[in-house]
């Protein structure tokens, strides 16, 4: 048998040359994807649209998955986002802003205590008669200064009020941008 663009099969037979059902082959031709002559079908034209129709399902597959693939991603981000606030709120992570801020109050402590070493000294380094006593004098200041320093400590609940203080703004924030 020659096979021509006019050669009309039965369902079952091109159910056969497609490597589907002949229940498939009639939703097909339910669907409007292949024509349907009273049982009968052509088959060249029935092959090339459902080549045409497979070709399209694995395009459109392509993009649903490049979808999913979208979403998965949006939802790891937003689960490691979460790990890390738990992480913050737990003080077991700190955001660089916070380290700097708390940073910041340590160098202002520091500072404070070094302006203010001439007003305790310059009583007692006056009333000395050499250098050398004047020298011990400011020693001594010196190390009641790092001395107090050295006691200086990390405290979790100031660092834990900083961190809810600025989440509130965080939230304030995001909340402005929306009414925007």
């Amino acid at each position: 048998m020659d096979i021509t663009a006019k050669t009309e099969v039965s369902g079952t037979e091109l159910a056969a040359v497609l490597g589907v059902t002949g229940r498939r082959v009639q939703q097909l031709a339910q669907d409007g994807i292949i024509e349907s002559n009273k049982g009968k079908y052509l088959l060249a034209d029935a092959v090339q649209k459902y080549i045409e129709y497979r070709t399209k399902e694995k395009v459109l597959t392509a993009a649903e998955k490049e979808k999913l693939d979208a979403d998965v991603s949006i939802k790891k981000a937003k689960a490691i986002v979460s790990v890390l606030e738990a992480k913050e709120l737990q003080g077991k992570m700190h955001r660089s802003e916070d380290v700097a801020a708390m940073t910041e109050d340590l160098i202002y402590t520091i500072r404070s205590m070094l302006v203010a070493l001439p007003g305790r000294l310059a009583v007692d380094v006056a009333a000395v008669s050499t250098p050398a006593e004047a020298a011990e004098v400011v020693r001594k200041e010196v190390y009641k200064v790092m001395e107090e320093l050295s006691n200086y400590r990390y405290d979790a609940k100031k660092y834990e009020e900083r961190v809810r203080e600025r989440r509130k703004w965080d939230r304030a924030e995001r909340m402005d941008s929306d009414d925007e």
